[in-house]
């Protein structure tokens, strides 16, 4: 799981096993493969990076 901020400042944990897509217009947006979506704070730079490290972390056992 990857924890985001949502615009309102509420956290929020995402499995990355789940995103489809992300965009940037000009906030960004996670797209779901169950059809839902949520915009964060964060750049789409940021997610990427830390599903990187939760990837790392996951293959690294």
């Amino acid at each position: 799981m990857i924890k985001l901020t949502k615009l309102n400042g509420a956290e929020i944990y995402i499995n990355p096993d789940l995103i489809e897509k992300i965009e940037c217009h000009p906030n960004t947006t996670i797209l779901l493969t169950t059809g839902k979506s949520t915009i964060v704070k964060e750049t789409p730079d940021e997610v990427t990076n830390r599903i990187i490290e939760v990837k790392k972390k996951i293959h690294s056992k």
